[in-house]
């Protein structure tokens, strides 16, 4: 059971020519709204890889709180731990340029409500061995409960450190799991221009200290982990991206569906790197996740 502790946003996807810069403005193609928020979009992706899950967090009093949870509900995610909360949806306001990268600006909404109540609430309800998914956009001392009380109870922890902030060294200090890309990664430890040997040295050097697991995601050239002080790497398919915003979520949902599940680590790590690359062929977050049998099939070519 995967229990995933995170942000609900309804997302404003727009498609234009190419990124604007500072002043700018540039002129778009394609407009759509699609559910969105990292902890639902990986709550979706762990759904849809086998797992059961349920997602905590919190929706407004909006016209987006209905539609910002309809993959979940439509997919069989438990949302009996989704509050509503007297302000509006979490919004992401994405656009997209002709070459499939994007920029992000979000505004909390009713995640920011998310507590330490809630997050104590929604670990107390699982069991020793079970999952909990945590990212970093619900405030940090939820994120920190939640934390505490997965330790206390048995339960293993996965933190990805997305996105950035000033709390998220701190937080994925205390989990089982971390997940970071590249930037990320470099943030979380405190170096820069960490690349090949020196940031796979930094790994394992993390790994063997704090008793992590480290993963870090690389794009196009896969990932790379520090498990039990070895080094683990997976690829991803060769794909031309249409748009990249859910391959990330894609991959953390998957690869803890496969952990809970009980895959091998590289064989959960694979997966997920394939999972995440099919995500990249389809426009918006929650509607790119691909299903499990989509996956399989790609795995077996």
């Amino acid at each position: 059971m995967i229990t995933v502790l995170g942000s609900i946003n309804m997302d404003l996807i727009a498609t234009v020519t190419r990124l604007p810069k500072p002043g700018e403005t540039v002129t778009g193609d394609h407009f759509v709204t699609a559910p969105g928020g990292k902890g639902a979009n990986q709550a979706l992706a762990a759904r849809r890889a086998g797992a059961t899950v349920r997602m905590a967090g919190a929706c407004g009093e909006d016209e987006f709180a209905v539609p910002a949870l309809t993959y979940l509900r439509y997919d069989g995610v438990q949302l009996d731990r989704v509050k509503s909360a007297s302000t509006a949806t979490g919004v992401a306001l994405i656009f997209v340029g002709a070459d499939g990268e994007n920029v992000i600006a979000i505004v909390a909404g009713a995640n920011g409500t998310v507590t330490p109540e809630d997050a104590k609430g929604a670990v107390a309800d699982m069991k020793r061995g079970d999952t909990l998914m945590l990212q970093m956009e619900v405030p940090a001392p939820a994120i920190e409960a939640a934390l505490k009380a997965a330790r206390e109870k048995g339960v293993t922890s996965v933190v990805n450190i997305a996105p950035i902030t000033s709390d998220a060294q701190r937080l994925a200090q205390m989990a089982d799991v971390v997940i970071a890309n590249e930037t990320e990664f470099e943030l979380f430890c405190g170096k820069s221009a960490l690349v090949g040997e020196a940031r796979e040295a930094e790994m394992l050097r993390i790994n063997r200290e704090n008793k992590q697991t480290i993963i870090v995601t690389l794009g196009a050239d896969g990932v790379i982990a520090a498990k039990d002080g070895v080094l683990h790497r997976a690829k991803g398919l060769t794909v031309e991206p249409v748009d990249t915003v859910g391959a990330g979520d894609t991959f953390c949902g998957y690869l803890v569906a496969g952990l809970d599940q009980g895959l091998k680590f590289d064989v959960a790590l694979r997966r997920a790197a394939v999972a995440g690359s099919l995500a990249c062929l389809k426009a918006g977050a929650q509607p790119s996740i691909p299903v499990q049998a989509d996956v399989d099939k790609h795995l077996k070519a």
